[in-house]
């Protein structure tokens, strides 16, 4: 074994007194000295440093050493560096030198160091040793050593030159900074310091928590004594040093719980499906649920526009396993299944794992699955939505869709899957199992013995395998617990597939029903990869570990689930050797077999190493600690058992086989690998052969903590276990797998660290996440060089080789982006780039997980009675050994805090909550030949004690136990401050909580305190004579932790947990000195868990001092309980507690609403506490709760001493009471208000006059600096936006030239939808120079304006919804273009001048503006020129910060929280609502605000509120329409109607319901008067109407109208872009826009509005410009000053001091929620709501939105003439071709009015003749581009359901035949709106009018009118390839119902406007009506001179016969002479 040592000697010339501590780095793996202590000029660290090294020593490498001054306080400074080549080194073995050091910039200093060199090569050609280095060497069985790893930072790989990245040192020294391997200080709140601050050195490798801290606050500039390290869980779990590792806080298992999933699948339509003349029906199949459409009759692309929801109560990954096949099948009906066209399949989780959990509009390909070598079977159109619990849709807006035509651009597949996929053969071989349990009784097995005499295995295993809905099976192996089977089963799937995991299940067959014994899954994202560089999925042959239940056998096993692969196993069942492959296979070739069943087949078996060689490893495990031990377990001995698959398992381990050959001859359960040691050299046996493992700690009777827990008295003596065992030797996968986690661990760390930074709000995030991004890249690079060995080891697979490359390209590239984004990193970036790196992290986590199992992974179980009661599982990686630091697993050799819990689904809620034990444990894991270090990592300072049967020869056999003769007494002082926002345990939504800290085996606990869920304790707990074993010094770096854990206390019975957390104390040594920096310590916030959800915050601090030989005098001194009143507690002391200031909160107190009964009782008479730190305040009583919610005082205060850090401020608690008869009060609810930051008061800036400052710094009525007062659309939020000079935008006071730069601004706000144009005559000049726009909405002409009349309502709403659209996409484009400029100030920082820079960025900005008004003015297209609204796709509450800027909703909860995932039952305890708000400042305050007029002093900070008296209001409620509503019928649709409710009165539109119809418009108003604030809730609800039975609600959604009324937003009604009194933008608000500002300007006491000539107004110091005249209904002009106040009203945020965003006219869509289904949407409702106060003029009516009516249109279709139509007929006589044409034409949606044409006859051209004309009438929304067709669904219906359908005609082209049925020739479809322009002539009409129909300019019928021409009729031949069958000429001609009654027209040819008779050549007839005709022109035709000749020769002929006739009678004659 090859390895370099380095002994450093002395550094001598040091300056000065000091420690020094030294620095040695070799292949960028760095060892740290001790620290030198106190020493002048000479340091002698005489230490010696060895690196093993596995590949040669290259001349060129260097040996870095550098020397620091050490300070535990600062950061370590650099003396200076010694840089060497170890040629000489290479080349002779041994060098001893002194040489001197160089500083940092190169140049020689005094200092000089002394070093001596080993190397020791392989083939001992350089050098010998000396020492013997290791226990045993491993013997050269194979001829050569097998390395652990192959290199270290390989300086030569094997053979080849200079490895790669070692190029550039010379003998010049390299600071890398960082890369101090894995004991860097991995620590929370350490700010890296960047390069700009010039220091080079690297911090120290140990540092305490306080000590970074201080740092911090030194970088932030200021030394803030409170300020506080929020180190919560990341500080205790810090790696601080090596011996002990993180504890895991998160207990419950989250898996395997059920939660609530809906899918919903819309089929909108299908295209191309594959057959003629088809009756299509889409089935839907999710799992075991199918739903069909409705079937759509002959068409072969039927629209349906159906929507199916399937809900689900499931675990996740169920879930996410279910597969979603959607199937088209031609001619269902009830007698027969119908065939199937092709289906399309793909999981759930694919769909969940898109952004936004869904696909919308996308064309699913069908295949079909019995015949592979056929290709696509043609296309459904769907949207599937995948949504779980507090998952929101968004759905893309859903007005006029243009279709998606584009199917190929638009297929259903996730990112980066070729659209063509080719079917694959997926290959899963079985190859055997071992170690499987008993699944029988042995009761029968017993009797079977005793007849048959033979002992049988107790297992009948079989493997199944799932994989995209289809299931393979092996054959059953009877009565075997080492099954052979050696089959595979292979599934042909689409590649790549669409679902991502494979089941493979080791079942064991049973006569009654097969049970599962384990389950594994393959993930086959994790053994492919397909970047370009990629593989096919490959994997093995390797062993899959099974876990599952305990393994002994029961008949009822209450953890089958777990052998399911539901949830997280808690024993080793079995281990399965199998491997998976993938053939792409070639469709075309002719022999394959085109099925897609599942094959199983027979495989030859593998060789024994083909998985690896098999080698003896060894687990030790020592217990240090057994603590919390839960006392429901009984005072039975307890005992602990460690297992390893099957080793060491002595209960229910091995079921031995009974096959002969498998006698063991010694009794150690061994599996059968046993045999290859047996057979070994026996020699070598000897010593082995008496190690028998040692697998149980004894016995012991567990010791009472307290009420609740036991512990075991482990005190100097720690029992230990070792377990022999053999594995194939696969090391190496964990070995990547454990570096790639640990770069993962550094980095979460890290990110932890920069969101606590920039929660806290510390000074420069940046910098640390710059830190965080260096390690990452240093991580990376030396992964690249740690992995890249070359290992020809034995069993290394495919997936192996592959794996290694793409993880060493992944991380190479992780590497490169690291450093790249860290140059990037800027103040104002850190958040965008922290997003970035959270990527990382997952793609990390990702590549960590490994596929390919090696070691099974080891079970800690506690044994009481011999029963398992808990157990922890530790994966095998994490403790497995290396001989390289960063392969080595995070727990091996370390010391961690282990939580045992329940098995199954005990451990589900409340029970996984309570420990069961916690235990502190060793473990080592490694080769047997490597043991020699296992005890390394101990605690020092114990003897080992050997089992007593040991021989005394043996040095090797690990200890039983240790005994610790070191022993340190300590005192432990925990100061418990307080805890905030705890869990609600009481059902008076309160708890009694009190705290418990365990440490070691002592507990304490604090007072309880009652009904708070933010109790301050302040409490000091003082834990004496705690004794810890082992060294000091390690106990100082490593103390073990402190877990607090937090109870409610109940009057009767147990206290009920509320949540635990974690805690590292300070320590202090009895030689150090009690005071700053580390001591006192600081309070902390420590993160409280309960399961995996949080349960509140605890802030304490925990010292831990060492009491030395003075005993307890030398600590420092405790002051005696303080309050008299608390009797003997202890409170925290002085340099602990924070410093306090005095306050003054002000409480508005305005009203409560909604509360709920308390006790059946209704509240009366409330109040409302308020209380914080023990101060409070009463509201006054309410009088009579029903008449008047309201208080009558409106503001109170009080004073409180608070901490001056705002972190540690407590919560303000507001509780309310009822007060009853004879003085009882009642809590009715409460709500802890956790952070008062929001509410501290900030003086506003009198001399700003910038409006972006101002409105930040006062906002409008209150003068909450942050309270949650800006929406967040208001400018001073979206601070990017308008980080320019204000002067750009304002206009100030008269200037004329920036008025003229004010046109052309278009600002864009990145947060708000809306393009804010700046003044009107902009808007109009716009108007003029937009430029046309192809497509019209609302079907104007290219050239003429829309027509004031034909506008509507709906106009504007249309036309603003493409507006919503053009804005989200401008806003992407704004987004592109900040990042580019952030690029130029990154490169700008980089060039370091930072003048230039600031310069740069004005520049910027300026660019950006022109660039965005050139956008805003020139790009859009344009629109016809309609006044808008603006279209919220959310609810407005959300974009104006809930309408709370001065009023506040605090919901009261009452009632136990709910234990789901993360509270998500909170609503259920909300019982009611306080209504008010807080002001906070520190006093005193300065005089000037006091003094500004009209200051009420009773009103303190509260200036200018409107009273609080009821007030009438008139609230107008638009309802426009309803979107993808939950199905309510059973079939699949819903009849929806709307209920509104406010207060008392309700408003049921039942009669008016929608039948059948998911996305209803409704287009109503509805008006109720309402009191406030007695009715201030509205609910609009969408209800399903049902013919009998009750309706259900289908969902509901509230709105707060009262913080609407009053909010300074003014959202009483929108305020509309333009001022018209007559048409469909008439003003709606009874108060005029003139009337409205000038109110404004009153209230804001703001100088104006002045009207000025020109039409310009003035308000304080802004000016605006805009229209002065208006016309009226009659088009007469008048002058108005209304368009100016609106242009002013539309602008009111950029007045200075009090402006704000006034609602705009708008329509919000808002969500629909149904209780029953928490958190899940059950549609959207789009609604707008108007107010108006009574005691103001009436309001005009409500505007008109009832839907449009469908016009009335009628279709006239001549089909004149058809040409080239395919002939298909063989003529009786002639055997010609022919076809008797006929054209048979429909609208969409209404095939049943399908009209034919008469029938051309036997055209022997192609050619016919028609002059028929089809006549169509249908009903058209124009808007939507629609059809509406009313027509009942089946003879059942009730009533008529209206669908809308896009326009399209079909032609199609026939051959009639008499006695068969007709056949279909071709046809054409034409979508009404966009179709290509007939040919001119039959010649230049062909086939690319179809191809290409995406290129053709297309025109629309509704605005041609009339269209004539030809176009081609098409038909898909054999091998689906478009042909042409046909021309047809067609003219088209659309009139609207009035004209068609004007001027009527005949069907066919008949009256009135009859065509003439086709002129059709005289051969088109039927034979048998003119059978004289026929014969005239088919037979005469075509025979006339065959029909001649016939004629003549049967005239010869008949002479002839004539002549023989008659001439024997004239012989006779003449011969007689007769």
């Amino acid at each position: 074994m090859m390895a370099l040592m380095v002994h450093l000697k002395t550094v001598a010339h040091l300056r000065g007194r000091g420690d020094r501590i030294a620095k040695v780095t070799f292949r960028g793996l760095p060892f740290y000295s001790r620290v030198a202590e106190n020493c002048d000029d000479v340091a002698h660290f005489n230490e010696t440093f060895r690196w093993p090294i596995a590949s040669r020593l290259d001349g060129n490498e260097m040996l870095e050493i550098q020397v620091y001054n050490y300070s535990k306080v600062f950061s370590n400074r650099l003396v200076g560096t010694f840089c060497m080549v170890l040629q000489k080194v290479a080349e002779e073995g041994h060098l001893e030198l002194t040489d001197t050091l160089i500083d940092d910039n190169n140049a020689s200093i005094k200092t000089n160091v002394t070093i001596e060199i080993r190397y020791q090569s392989m083939d001992g050609t350089v050098g010998v040793w000396s020492d013997g280095e290791f226990l045993d060497v491993p013997d050269d069985r194979d001829g050569m050593f097998a390395f652990e790893t192959d290199s270290l930072l390989s300086g030569q790989s094997h053979g080849s030159g200079t490895s790669p990245g070692r190029s550039l040192q010379g003998s010049i020294p390299t600071f890398r900074k960082a890369g101090k391997g894995v004991f860097s200080a991995m620590k929370l709140g350490k700010i890296k310091i960047s390069k700009d601050d010039h220091k080079k050195g690297d911090e120290p490798a140990i540092l305490d928590m306080e000590d970074l801290d201080r740092k911090a606050m030194r970088l932030a500039g200021s030394l803030d004594p409170d300020t506080i390290s929020l180190a919560s869980v990341t500080a205790v779990t810090t790696n601080v040093s090596n011996k002990r590792s993180k504890p895991d806080i998160k207990m419950e298992p989250s898996s395997g719980r059920p939660v609530d999933y809906q899918i919903s699948i819309t089929v909108v339509e299908a295209r191309q499906l594959i057959g003629l003349n088809m009756d299509p029906v889409v089935c839907v199949e999710i799992g075991d649920d199918k739903k069909y459409t409705s079937m759509k009759e002959s068409t072969n692309c039927p629209y349906y526009n159906e929507y199916f929801v399937f809900d689900f109560h499931v675990p996740p990954h169920v879930m996410f396993d279910k597969i979603i096949k959607l199937s088209v099948i031609h001619s269902k009906n009830l007698l027969r299944s119908g065939t199937l066209v092709g289906t399309f399949k793909m999981d759930v989780g694919t769909v969940y794992s898109q952004p936004e959990h869904q696909f919308y509009h996308k064309w699913a390909i069908l295949s079909d699955p019995d015949d592979i070598t056929a290709g696509c079977k043609g296309y459904i159109k769907c949207d599937i939505a995948v949504v779980g619990k507090g998952d929101n849709i968004k759905t893309p807006h859903k007005a006029n869709e243009t279709d998606e035509d584009d199917i190929e651009g638009n297929l259903l597949l996730p990112e980066g899957i070729p659209a063509e996929r080719q079917w694959a053969r997926f290959y899963v071989k079985i190859y055997r199992a071992e170690g499987l349990p008993k699944m029988n009784t042995s009761i029968m097995a017993n009797v079977k013995k005793a007849f048959i005499g033979e002992n049988r295995d107790l297992v009948d295993p079989y493997v199944q395998v799932q994989f995209a809905g289809q299931k393979g099976k092996t054959s059953v192996q009877k009565s075997s617990y080492e099954p052979i089977w050696n089959e595979q089963i292979v599934f042909t799937e689409l590649f790549p597939p669409l679902c991502k995991r494979m089941k493979v299940q080791i079942r064991d067959s049973d006569k009654v029903n097969d049970v599962a014994i384990g389950t594994h899954f393959v993930d086959l994202r994790k053994i492919s990869n397909d970047g370009d560089k990629g593989f096919l999925p490959t994997m093995g042959p390797a062993w899959a570990n099974m876990y599952g239940s305990t393994r002994q056998y029961t008949l009822m096993d209450e953890h089958q689930d777990l052998n399911e692969g539901l949830g997280e196993g808690v024993s080793f069942r079995a281990r399965l050797l199998l491997s998976v492959a993938v053939e792409i296979l070639d469709t075309t070739a002719p022999e394959i077999m085109s099925s897609t069943e599942v094959q199983v087949e027979g495989v030859s078996n593998i060789s024994e190493s083909a998985t690896g060689k098999i080698d003896e490893f060894f687990l030790f495990g020592s217990f240090l600690e057994a603590t919390m031990i839960d006392r429901k377990i009984g005072d039975k001995t307890i005992s602990f058992e460690i297992t390893i698959g099957n080793y060491g398992n002595q209960i229910d381990g091995v079921s031995k086989p009974s096959s002969a050959k498998k006698k063991k001859k010694d009794g150690e359960n061994e599996e059968e690998e046993n045999e290859l040691i047996q057979n070994s050299s026996e020699d070598e046996a000897d010593e082995e052969s008496d190690l028998v493992s040692v697998s149980c700690t004894p016995p012991m009777k567990p010791v009472i903590t307290d009420r609740n827990y036991f512990h075991l008295p482990y005190f100097a003596k720690k029992p230990c276990v070792y377990i022999k065992s053999w594995w194939q030797d696969q090391r190496r996968r964990l070995y990547n797998s454990n570096m790639m986690d640990k770069i993962a661990d550094k980095l979460e760390e890290g990110l932890n660290d920069v969101q606590e930074v920039i929660k806290t709000e510390k000074a420069f995030p940046e910098r640390r996440l710059r830190g965080v991004l260096e390690d990452l890249s240093i991580g990376c690079s030396r992964f690249v060089t740690l992995a890249n060995k070359d290992v020809n080891q034995a069993g290394r697979t495919k997936l192996d080789r592959e794996r290694l490359k793409s993880c060493m390209r992944e991380m190479d590239s992780m590497g490169q982006q690291a450093k790249q984004i860290r140059t990037q990193v800027k103040k104002n970036t850190v958040r965008d780039k922290l997003k970035l790196v959270q990527n990382f992290l997952q793609k990390l986590r990702f590549l960590a997980d490994e596929p390919q199992h090696s070691i099974p992974d080891v079970f800690v179980w506690m044994m009481s009675n011999n029963k398992r009661i808990a157990y922890a599982r530790i994966p095998s990686k994490d403790i497995l050994y290396s001989i390289v630091d960063e392969e080595t697993g995070k727990d091996c050799g370390k010391v961690k805090a282990v939580f045992l819990k329940l098995p199954g689904k005990k451990g589900f809620g409340p029970a996984g909550w309570t420990v069961q034990a916690k235990l502190e444990l060793y473990l080592w894991l490694g080769l047997n030949k490597q043991r020699k270090d296992f005890l390394n990592g101990l605690p020092n300072g114990f003897e080992e004690i050997k089992a007593a049967q040991a021989g005394p020869g043996l040095q090797s056999v690990p200890p039983v136990s240790l005994i610790y003769n070191m022993k340190q007494v300590f005192q432990l002082r925990a100061h418990m401050y307080q805890a905030r926002s705890l869990f609600a345990a009481d059902s008076s939504g309160l708890s009694d909580p009190f705290a418990r800290v365990f440490f070691s085996t002592h507990s304490q606990v604090t007072e309880v305190l009652s009904e708070t869920l933010c109790p301050t304790w302040d409490q000091l707990l003082v834990f004496d004579d705690v004794e810890l074993f082992g060294e000091a010094s390690e106990l100082r770096d490593d103390p073990p932790i402190i877990v607090v854990e937090i109870y409610d206390q109940d009057t009767v019975g147990k206290a009920e947990f509320i949540g635990r957390t974690f805690a590292k104390p300070t320590i202090k040594m009895c030689d150090e000195h009690y005071g700053p920096p580390r001591f006192p310590p600081q309070l902390e916030y420590y993160q409280v868990y309960r399961g995996n959800c949080t349960a509140g915050e605890l802030l304490a601090a925990f010292e831990l001092l060492q009491i030395g030989q003075g005993g307890r005098a030398d600590l420092p001194p405790l002051e005696g309980p303080t309050d008299s009143e608390r009797g003997p507690i202890l409170p925290v002391p002085l340099g602990i507690r924070p410093v306090l200031s005095r306050y003054r909160i002000e409480v508005l107190f305005w009203g409560l609403r909604d509360l709920k009964r308390i006790n059946l009782a209704q509240v009366d008479r409330p109040r409302v506490d308020i209380e914080c730190a023990g101060r409070g305040v009463q509201s006054v009583l309410i009088q009579n709760y029903k008449k008047n919610p309201n208080f009558s005082i409106l503001v109170k205060w009080f004073e409180v001493d608070l901490p001056e850090n705002e972190l540690l401020h407590p919560p303000l608690n507001i509780r309310v009471v009822d007060c009853r008869a004879f003085g009882r009060y009642i809590l009715v609810g409460s709500h802890a208000v956790t952070s008062l930051r929001r509410f501290i008061y900030s003086t506003p800036d009198k001399t700003s006059t910038n409006w972006a400052t101002a409105a930040k710094l006062m906002n409008g009525y209150m003068v909450l600096a942050n309270g949650g007062s800006q929406p967040r659309s208001s400018p001073s939020l979206s601070s990017r936006t308008f980080s320019r000079p204000a002067g750009d935008i304002s206009v100030n006071m008269d200037s004329e030239p920036s008025l003229r730069k004010m046109d052309t601004v278009v600002k864009l706000d990145a947060t708000s939808d809306a393009v804010v144009k700046v003044d009107m005559t902009e808007e109009e000049s716009d108007k003029e120079k937009k430029k046309k726009k192809k497509k019209k909405k609302g079907g104007m002409d290219e050239d003429d304006e829309p027509d004031e009349r034909v506008l509507d309502w709906w106009s504007k709403y249309f036309a603003s919804i493409e507006t919503l659209k053009e804005t989200l996409r401008a806003q992407e484009v704004a987004q592109a273009e900040a990042e580019e400029r952030e690029d130029l100030e990154i490169a700008a920082e980089a060039a370091g001048s930072k003048t230039n820079q600031k310069s740069k960025e004005k520049k910027g900005s300026k660019d950006k503006k022109k660039g965005l008004a050139a956008d805003g003015s020139e790009k859009r297209p344009v629109k016809a020129k309609v006044d808008e609204l603006l279209v919220y796709n959310k609810e407005l509450e959300s974009e104006y910060g809930n309408f709370e800027d001065w009023l506040h909703t605090f919901n009261l909860y009452r009632g136990k929280a709910g234990d789901d995932d993360e509270h998500a039952l909170d609503d259920d305890r909300i019982v009611g609502r306080f209504k008010g708000s807080l002001c906070m400042y520190k006093l005193p305050l300065s005089e000037e605000i006091t003094r500004e007029a009209g200051f009420d002093p009773n009103m303190g900070m509260f200036q200018s509120i409107p009273h609080n008296d009821p007030i009438n209001v008139l609230v107008r409620v638009y309802v426009v329409r309803a979107t993808d509503l939950h199905p309510a019928d059973i079939n699949g649709k819903a009849d929806p109607y709307v209920v509104i409710k406010l207060g008392k009165s309700e408003v049921k539109d039942k009669e008016n319901y929608i039948s059948k119809q998911l996305n209803p418009v409704f287009g109503k108003s509805f008006d109720i008067e309402a009191t406030f604030p007695m009715e201030s809730m509205l609910t609009v609800s969408v209800y399903d109407w049902d013919l009998v039975g009750t309706d259900d609600l289908i969902g509901e959604t509230k709105i707060d109208l009262e913080n609407r009324f009053y909010s300074k937003y003014r959202a009483t009604c929108g305020i509309s872009s333009n001022y018209s009194v007559h048409g469909y933008n008439v003003w709606r608000d009874p108060m005029k826009p003139s009337q409205i500002l000038a109110k404004l300007c009153k209230e804001g006491k703001t100088d104006g509005p002045h009207y000025g000539p020109g039409g310009k107004v003035k308000v304080a110091n802004r000016i605006f410009m805009g229209r002065t005249e208006i016309e009226d209904e009659n088009g007469l002009k008048k002058q108005t000053e209304e368009h100016l106040a609106l242009t002013v009203l539309n602008h009111w945020e950029e007045i200075p001091r009090v402006g704000c965003k006034l609602v705009p006219e708008h329509v919000e869509t808002r969500p629909l929620l149904n209780p029953d289904k928490p958190g899940i949407e059950q549609g959207r409702i789009e609604m707008w709501v108007d107010m108006f106060p009574m005691d103001m003029p009436a309001p005009g009516p409500a505007i008109d939105i009832s839907p449009r009516k469908p016009k009335r249109y009628e279709l006239r279709v001549i089909i004149w003439n058809t040409d080239e139509v395919i002939l298909e007929d063989d003529d009786y006589f002639t055997g010609e071709k022919s076809s008797d044409i006929f054209v048979r034409g429909w609208l969409k949606g209404q095939q049943e009015d399908k009209q034919d044409t008469d029938v051309h006859y036997h055209s022997l051209t192609g050619e016919g003749n028609f002059n028929w004309r089809f006549v169509f009438p249908f009903d058209y929304l124009m808007a939507e581009e629609k059809i509406v067709i009313s027509k009942k669904e089946s003879m059942f219906s009730w009533d008529e359901t209206e669908y809308k359908i896009p326009p399209r005609l079909t032609l199609q082209v026939w051959d009639a035949d008499h006695f068969s049925a007709d056949d279909f020739l071709g046809a054409i479809e034409l979508d009404l709106n966009r179709f290509p322009r007939g040919a001119k002539t039959a010649k230049q009409c062909s086939l690319d009018m179809i191809r290409n129909e995406h290129e053709l300019p297309t025109i629309s019928i509704f605005k041609q009118k009339r269209v004539k021409g030809w176009w081609p009729f098409v038909a898909r031949d054999e091998n689906d390839e478009m042909e042409l069958t046909g021309k047809v000429e067609a003219e088209l001609h659309l009139v609207t119902a009035e004209e068609a009654e004007k001027s009527p027209v005949g069907l066919g040819r008949n009256e009135p406007d009859p065509l003439e008779k086709p002129n059709r050549p005289d051969t088109s007839l039927m034979w048998f009506l003119s059978p004289l005709k026929s014969i005239r022109y088919f037979i005469w035709h075509n025979y006339r001179w065959l029909i001649l000749k016939v004629l003549g020769l049967i005239l010869l002929l008949l002479m002839l016969g004539l002549f023989l006739y008659s001439i024997p009678g004239y012989l006779v004659k003449k011969i007689l002479g007769a």
